[in-house]
């Protein structure tokens, strides 16, 4: 063996495998083969914040393996992801292996293609510690911040909960969001819809608004009520309508860029209903087949070759008038640094149907589509529309008043002249950036003074609506926007404010639990910069900074570390326990009782803890056992399956749930159906119940619980219009 070629992942190797020769033996470190120790923080801040790396117990093994090759080879080669994170995994491999510098070579590409290794290994390079100087910095500043600030937590709230630099700020997003909504008053406001058609065209019916009233163009809330919307209407009885003016123009839509790590999690989430950690998982197994290009890049640029296939690819598909509209991006976001290139397939001709391997699913085919025809729409034509406006005039001879506004109307329509990049893509929106645009469709063929029949005339009453909860795609699109993060941190983030309970998930929407509230108002209050949004992203411009070799890590960190552990120590003594006073009296003393966090969620506690020790659940949740009492016949009963013990309403991290009451020693439970009263429509026996299906990340849907017999399910509660599917449990 002459050459070891070391990656991170065994597919990435078996993959690689297939375009070298003998000469080379592929093999992977299975990710950080050295890291901070897990059980202390594992920073010398006396020191100069100098890191302590360990070889963690279940990889040490594998890297005296990767030591033993190392010696019998010529030469060390290591290909790691050509972002931060790879340059750092070389950097440790390098230390672990205790390879001579010289010996070891650093090679990188975005795509992996014989052509992209090929070329690599013709131009390899030194590591180069800038960029593992700013995966360092990142990492102790994490480190730092979440073994400092969580065990203050701990004393202040409950134990067990954690703080992170990046994560608390966007769990400071989705806190203010929601008290956003909480405070939102809906506002009233009304439009006058016409239907109108020409008066020698009985069928050819459009809808006209309407626009202004006696020259004065109308704002949202100019009719804010019912009696005005019917005073409007009233004047308009037996008015005569006629075209005033039209209006076309030519319109032009133009293609979106290709994905960048932050669009690719939007662009699923929307369209395939894809969380940001999944996305990543799919989109990583891709690059590693070698089907995409690198996946955590805030590039928009395509390489000229792929730009060159595109074009030869879109010809052969669609024809001349699609071709021959090479179009380059410029990248837009600060510090643009990850890769060089927008994810892109490694090959056009290579459509989903033709994707190979043990390890791809549906799941995978969906995605490699969504970049395949983002990619290629990039690459082609804008679409071209021709937009017609008509203003209407509404003559009223009602004799109710002697001065009679003029009422205008507008109607609007377009159509597509010609498809363009559309003809393969269009952009997902989020709801957020829902508004009123030109309506589709086409207006019949009108003429200046033409007289027109009035069909229906409608006051429609509206309500302004409140902003809508962060979503996968919305948060990931806000946490760009403020600087916050890079694409390497987006599914991570998100991920972790799920799984530390801070936030659940509720129809792909993002709520705040209690508990989340809690801690990002102590952190707000007590750690303003910590959460601070023009804070965290000066920080993530400092880490690019330093990335590009402006900027010393040391001195970063010290600069943040001084007064954030100043502040610390002062908010230990300062800051008292969070509780919640209330004016429950404790069951066992008397005493006044507090609110307070528990394993698996709000309790009450006697004040004259730990004295007396009395406990109570909150009023809500003794309402609610009570309502499982009553309608689980079981309740009370023997356990079924040891005999001896009795099943009783226990509470879990998931809720309520039936159990023995003999636990530990017979560990028998029941699930609680959410029953609603409503008979299964399909078998005629079950009754109809809420459930939550696993495979739809938590999606709730109702289904019949005669189920496995009767697979009755829909999204939709029964009666709502929605095609049936199989329960997915």
């Amino acid at each position: 063996m002459s050459k070891l070629v070391i990656v991170e992942s065994p597919t990435k190797a078996k993959t690689i495998s297939k375009f070298l020769g003998k000469g080379f033996k592929i093999e992977s470190s299975f990710g950080h083969i050295r890291d901070l120790p897990k059980s202390k923080m594992g920073i010398d801040i006396e020191h100069d914040f100098e890191p302590e790396y360990l070889i963690p117990r279940d990889k040490s093994k594998h890297v005296k393996d990767l030591q033993e090759l190392a010696k019998k080879a010529d030469e060390v080669i290591l290909a790691t992801d050509e972002d931060r994170e790879g340059e750092a995994i070389a950097w440790h491999l390098v230390h672990a292996l205790k390879l001579d510098e010289k010996q070891a070579k650093r090679i990188v590409f975005h795509e992996i293609t014989k052509a992209a290794i090929e070329k690599a290994l013709e131009n390899p390079r030194h590591i180069y510690p800038h960029l593992v100087d700013a995966q360092q910095a990142r990492r102790v500043l994490d480190r730092l911040v979440g073994y400092e600030l969580s065990p203050f937590l701990w004393t202040k709230i409950k134990y067990g909960l954690s703080a992170g630099r990046v994560q608390s700020v966007a769990m400071r997003l989705i806190v203010e969001r929601e008290r956003d909504i909480e405070k939102f008053k809906k506002e009233e406001y009304w439009t006058i819809e016409a239907k109108l058609s020409p008066q020698d065209k009985e069928n050819e019916i459009f809808s006209a608004r309407l626009h202004s009233i006696s020259g004065t163009s109308l704002k949202k809330f100019d009719i804010a009520s019912k009696e005005r919307g019917d005073k409007i209407v009233s004047d308009l009885k037996g008015a005569a309508y006629k075209v005033e003016e039209i209006t076309k123009k030519e319109a032009k839509r133009s293609p979106a860029a290709p994905f960048t790590t932050s669009t690719l999690q939007q662009e699923a989430a929307r369209k395939l209903g894809m969380s940001a950690k999944q996305t990543m998982m799919l989109a990583q197994k891709l690059y590693e087949l070698g089907y995409i290009t690198y996946m955590r890049t805030d590039s928009v640029n395509l390489a000229e070759s792929a730009l060159a296939q595109a074009q030869e690819i879109i010809k052969s598909k669609f024809g001349e008038n699609y071709n021959g509209f090479m179009r380059r991006f410029k990248t837009k976001s600060k510090g643009a640094q990850e890769a060089h290139e927008a994810i892109r397939p490694t090959d056009f001709s290579i459509e989903e149907d033709k994707l190979e391997g043990a390890d791809i699913d549906a799941k995978h085919v969906k995605l490699y589509d969504l970049i395949w025809k983002r990619a290629l729409a990039s690459q082609m034509p804008e679409a071209i529309f021709d937009q017609t406006s008509v203003d209407i005039s509404a003559h009223s001879t009602s004799s109710e008043s002697t001065t009679i506004p003029k009422y205008m109307f507008r109607a609007t329509g377009q159509v597509m002249k010609f498809d363009g990049f559309m003809k393969v893509y269009l952009e997902g929106r989020d709801e957020d950036d829902a508004e009123e645009g030109l309506a589709e469709g086409e207006l019949p063929a009108l003429t200046k003074t033409q007289i027109l029949d009035l069909k229906s005339l409608d006051g429609v009453q509206h309500f302004t609506e409140p902003p809508p909860r962060f979503t996968d795609a919305s948060l990931v699109k806000a946490l760009e926007s403020y600087g916050i993060g890079r694409p390497s941190t987006y599914a991570p983030t998100i991920s972790t404010i799920l799984e530390r309970g801070y936030v659940e998930k509720q129809e792909k929407k993002f709520f705040p639990k209690d508990i989340g509230i809690l801690v990002n108002d102590i952190l707000v209050e007590h750690f303003p910069k910590i959460v601070d949004y023009e804070f965290t992203a000066k920080m993530e411009e400092d880490l690019d900074g330093i990335a590009e070799g402006k900027l010393k890590w040391q001195p970063v960190i010290r600069e943040f570390y001084a007064p954030f552990k100043e502040n610390l120590e002062e908010k230990k003594t300062s800051v008292k326990k969070q509780v919640q006073q209330t004016d429950v009296p404790c069951p066992i003393c008397g005493k006044n009782m507090v609110i307070k966090f528990g394993r698996f969620g709000q309790f009450m506690a006697c004040t004259d803890y730990p004295t007396c020790k009395g406990t109570k659940q909150l009023p809500e949740e003794e309402a609610a056992e009570k309502k499982i009492k009553e309608e689980n016949a079981q309740i009370g009963g023997a356990c079924p399956v040891c005999e001896h013990g009795h099943l009783v309403v226990k509470k879990g991290r998931f809720g309520f749930f039936i159990g023995c009451d003999k636990y530990p020693e017979c560990k028998h439970i029941e699930k609680i159906e959410k029953k609603t009263g409503v008979k299964c429509p399909e078998c005629g026996q079950g009754e109809i119940i809420e459930k939550f299906s696993r495979k739809k990340g938590g999606r709730k849907f109702w289904g019949c619980n005669k189920y496995p017999e009767c697979k009755y399910a829909t999204w939709k509660f029964p009666g709502e219009t929605e095609k049936k599917e199989t329960a997915e449990e």
